[in-house]
């Protein structure tokens, strides 16, 4: 209960305070027109009420992150350094990093970082940003995709309550959008719909039948859904499903704010420090704050609030809740998976996954629904925290690829290559272990060299566009580059013998001396750089 209280005063805290601090920077001005407003296409520019776009932003970035990080960090070195980080990382890092995003695109066109990239350090680093990313996001789409397809093929019920609030929320948008339907009401409906639907889907035999279908077969319908979410207006499937799916999101965090600050009778049975090192002999820095990831801060992040939600900003003022409060959120979930493995006394057979879901299954006894009922409910919150970030993960590949081109490429042809690509990495095999496998063990140091680049290009922006101090921005940079160098060096040192991991952990180092490179020069020179924003 103590920790879970901590976390909650220092966040609210943090958001009056820091979130404040951040708004007076940056000049937000609800007078001023967004993206959304002056380059309204009713495709990718739609404004959204803060609700909705919340509930969209704070699922896309939180995918499984906030929940296998910090659990997996926990096995290794004990809750308590986790925990710290958590709160640290949250505060003045991860939020900093969102909410800068998310400003310094609606300043731009409501282009993504790697167009601030262009407009702040040069045209070579955006491309070198741009191609990272790309890759990066690919990578993320075929490892989500796997792991949801994954999720539908072990519990129907679960498959069912997913694909139904994908048909529900295409229903939703058009309620919304064409038929002028109030959010409250349109919300009172479909919610209780949803969230009664795991709770039909865990009992009944037609569902437990009609969808225990195989994961190829699951994969296949993930593909169609994630092409339609990137080339389909976003106001009819991406938007409203992200936001229909928050509310599962809303209440598996209730169920285990209850179990943190009820669960008294649970046993801690997992030591608050392991020690400075971890059973293989690797150092507590800089593997924790690579593990943790989305528990703290994740340049996926960037990527979701330069991508799509900076599109959809309504005002500029909701930049505070939508960038830095929904990092804070983030911060109690991860929060709370820390205390499902604490409960466990350690990894479970199933990893982190099957950690939460049991712990979330214990937590919800507490207020009087059946255990099985509660892990499916942790499921279904799980696979929607996955699917989020997976629809999203493709149209932020498809806007990846457009600017990388220009915008000369079309969003069907860039969406089909990412996607094709993705596919590739599931299906292509090295013996028998997949491609994404052998490269994910890149992805942790690579995500966070994306929040660290990420920051950096912010930096500049706020030092060379609003002509003030960036220290709020470049010292968090200056910790998550240097982490992530020593990480990166430290992976090439344990896979001499892998050419895919040294070689894709060799490019990246290059990437990051580059782009460090031309931000120097950049910064080096006095009021050289075109101010062009929107």
């Amino acid at each position: 209960m103590t920790l879970f209280l901590i976390a909650v005063v220092i966040f609210v805290v943090a958001y009056k305070t820091y979130g404040a601090y951040q708004k007076k920077i940056y000049e937000l001005d609800d007078t001023r027109e967004t993206p959304a407003q002056c380059m309204f296409d009713g495709m990718d520019y739609c404004p959204a009420h803060p609700a909705v776009l919340l509930g969209h932003h704070f699922s896309s970035i939180a995918g499984a992150g906030p929940i296998v990080g910090p659990i997996a960090a926990s096995a290794m070195f004990g809750w308590l350094p986790a925990y710290i980080w958590v709160l640290i990382g949250s505060v003045f890092f991860g939020g900093v990093h969102d909410m800068g995003a998310v400003v310094a695109s609606i300043r731009h066109r409501g282009m993504s970082i790697g167009e601030v990239v262009s407009q702040w350090i040069g045209k070579k680093g955006k491309r070198l940003f741009l191609c990272f990313t790309w890759l990066a996001l690919t990578l993320v789409i075929a490892v989500f995709l796997e792991l949801a397809a994954q999720t539908f093929a072990a519990d129907p019920a679960v498959a069912f309550s997913g694909i139904l609030y994908i048909l529900l929320a295409m229903i939703f948008g058009v309620a919304i959008y064409r038929f002028g339907i109030s959010l409250k009401v349109a919300s009172i409906i479909m919610v209780p719909i949803i969230l009664g639907a795991v709770f039909f889907g865990s009992y009944n035999p037609w569902v437990q039948s009609a969808f225990k279908l195989g994961i190829d077969t699951w994969r296949w319908i993930l593909v169609v859904y994630i092409f339609g979410a990137s080339v389909l207006p976003v106001w009819l499937l991406l938007q409203p499903r992200d936001y229909l799916a928050s509310y599962l999101l809303y209440f598996s965090l209730f169920i285990g704010a209850v179990g943190m600050l009820f669960g008294s009778q649970f046993d801690i049975k997992l030591p608050a420090f392991k020690g400075f090192t971890n059973a293989g002999g690797e150092f507590l820095w800089p593997l924790l704050f690579v593990t943790v990831a989305c528990g703290a801060i994740s340049g996926f992040h960037s990527l979701v609030g330069s991508g799509t939600t900076s599109k959809q900003l309504r005002r500029e003022s909701d930049a505070v809740a939508i960038g830095y409060g929904s990092m804070l959120v983030e911060g109690l979930v991860a929060v709370i998976a820390i205390g499902t493995i604490m409960i466990a006394g350690g990894m479970l057979k199933g990893g982190p996954t099957v950690v939460y879901g049991a712990g979330l299954g214990k937590f919800s006894a507490l207020i009087g629904i059946d255990p099985r009922v509660g892990t499916s409910l942790g499921l279904l919150a799980l696979n929607s925290f996955i699917l989020t970030s997976l629809d999203t993960a493709t149209r932020l590949a498809r806007y990846q690829l457009q600017e990388f081109f220009d915008m000369k490429l079309d969003r069907y042809t860039a969406t089909a290559i990412g996607v094709a690509v993705a596919i590739g990495l599931i299906f292509w095999k090295t013996g028998n272990t997949p491609a994404w496998k052998l490269i994910w063990p890149v992805f942790g140091a690579s995500n966070q060299l994306v929040a660290a680049l990420s920051l950096m290009t912010i930096g500049v922006w706020v030092m060379k566009g609003l002509k003030k101090s960036a220290n709020f921005v470049m010292i968090p940079m200056v910790f998550m580059l240097v982490t992530t160098v020593a990480a990166l060096f430290l992976l090439i040192k344990a896979n001499l013998t892998n050419p895919i991991i040294c070689g894709i952990s060799v490019l990246l180092l290059v990437l990051s001396i580059l782009l460090v490179k031309e931000t120097w020069s950049v910064l080096s020179k006095k009021d050289e750089i075109p101010t062009k924003q929107a």
